[in-house]
């Protein structure tokens, strides 16, 4: 049997894509996370991300979902979002940093491009680590997952956090740098190079020519 490293390709029947926070609250300008200018969210600044996001990430993320669908692999979402209406259940972070998209609000849903199919997976957190706060581990475990690529928003946190504590629990991690967006260039730039020692690091014209293979194999088999 191949001794497996970090850079070993993801296999059939043992891989997912997570998608991180990829929803209205964090994509659209003026609402949301953007309703309000602040000092971090500079009018040059947000230009940057929203092209980051419009040109690259979410295309991108929309042509991942399809070919892990295509290759019958799972696709898993997470979405911020309370399990109450009041936010009660938040995280003390989420609480002082006034984080608070209420159940079933427009703010929480998934964006249209990549809506998930009724097979999909769908868990809303209330932390900055979907491991933290929802079933994931215990879930992707019971669907028989090892292989785990992740994409999303915001490169410098919640994707960071998802790609540690994956790499933690024994995940092998493939980070898809061009289907992230951080809160600037230079913080998803630092972030990618940073989770070098946690995940193999792939864009997403590399990881759809290997997820392909899947299908060959499967023929082939």
């Amino acid at each position: 049997m191949e001794k497996r490293t970090r850079e070993s390709p993801m296999r059939p029947g043992r891989s997912a894509v997570l998608i991180v926070d990829v929803q209205e609250a964090f994509t659209r300008r003026g609402e949301g996370t953007f309703a309000k200018p602040g000092k971090r969210w500079t009018p040059e600044r947000l230009d940057l991300y929203f092209d980051a996001l419009e040109r690259r990430a979410l295309p991108n993320a929309a042509r991942l979902v399809s070919t892990f669908r295509a290759a019958g692999e799972e696709v898993v979402y997470t979405v911020i979002e309370s399990l109450t209406p009041d936010g009660r259940d938040r995280s003390l972070d989420h609480k002082l940093s006034d984080v608070h998209i209420p159940r079933g609000s427009k703010g929480g849903r998934v964006r249209p491009e990549i809506a998930p199919a009724e097979r999909d997976v769908v868990l809303p957190k209330t932390s900055s680590g979907v491991f933290n706060s929802t079933a994931v581990d215990y879930v992707l475990r019971n669907l028989g997952i090892e292989d785990l690529a992740i994409l999303g928003l915001f490169t410098d946190q919640c994707v960071e956090s998802a790609v540690r504590d994956a790499s933690d629990r024994g995940y092998y991690v493939t980070l898809v740098a061009d289907a992230c967006v951080g809160r600037s260039p230079e913080e998803h730039a630092h972030t990618i190079e940073a989770m070098r020692g946690y995940a193999r690091i792939r864009n997403t014209d590399e990881l759809i020519r290997e997820l392909k293979t899947f299908t060959s194999l499967q023929a082939a088999g």
